[in-house]
């Protein structure tokens, strides 16, 4: 069984403000960090240190070496990932001096995936492997459906959340990643009892991770819940280790 991450890369330029500056106004930025970033690299480190071992594929532009150097030093396979002579997805963001932020995300080498560079990655991987996946990426619908047909078992953050994703058929995923905000947004529910029972009905062949802030967590598979306090990677790498036991390490959830 191999565990194959698809998703995003950027380097994230995080500026101190004195405030979030607003229409026509220019300010001067205390300071300037640079940081590796993007939910799909983020979720291959956390799970790289949760001691999974993890395959990243992606694109990276000419600004992509602190992205790979990240990669390297959690212990995560970069194999999969492919460098463009171009700029690179980046985030821009503003933190003012309590705390609050705004995010400008630009997409770049993360929307040039093509079905070419799809088609070699997951030429490699077949029947039983994971495939990680969420929604920062171009040609998502692409990727699940040939993932489908190998028989990978797929396993969805749908984050962010947006009309993308009704190109995809969210029939195929095997595990969903959810948290109260992007579950709400599927069904239309804020309650989690509710919430599981409407995810369960729309998708009768998946199990669910429900994360709930400080609370910790609701797994589903469709037949019994199961509650615990932990991190993501901490619940993906128990998910998969017990899926492929068929049990269940959480405390039971009543």
């Amino acid at each position: 069984m191999k565990v194959l991450n698809y998703g995003s890369l950027n380097v994230d330029y995080v500026y101190s403000v004195d405030h979030i500056i607003v229409g026509g106004e220019t300010q001067h930025s205390s300071k300037l960090e640079v940081f590796s970033g993007g939910k799909g690299l983020n979720q291959s480190i956390a799970l790289a240190k949760a001691g999974v071992p993890v395959y990243h594929a992606g694109i990276v532009g000419s600004d992509g070496d602190i992205l790979l150097d990240a990669c390297k030093e959690a212990g995560v396979n970069t194999k999969y990932i492919r460098r463009l002579p171009v700029k690179g997805g980046h985030t821009m963001i503003q933190v003012d001096k309590n705390a609050q932020n705004c995010i400008i995300l630009y997409g770049g080498t993360n929307q040039m995936q093509t079905r070419e560079f799809v088609d070699e990655v997951l030429a490699d991987f077949g029947e039983g492997d994971y495939l990680l996946l969420q929604n920062e990426i171009n040609m998502l619908d692409y990727i699940i459906d040939q993932a489908y047909e190998k028989k990978m078992k797929i396993v969805m953050n749908p984050s962010p959340f947006d009309d993308k994703l009704n190109t995809c058929d969210l029939g195929k995923i095997y595990l969903f990643l959810l948290n109260e905000i992007e579950s709400e947004q599927i069904t239309g529910y804020k309650d989690k009892d509710q919430i599981l029972d409407a995810m369960a009905e729309k998708f009768p062949n998946a199990r669910f991770v429900l994360t709930l802030g400080s609370d910790g967590a609701v797994y589903y598979d469709g037949k019994e819940s199961a509650r615990g306090i932990a991190r993501l990677s901490q619940i993906l790498k128990k998910v998969i280790g017990n899926l492929r036991n068929r049990q269940i390490a959480f405390k039971k959830y009543t």
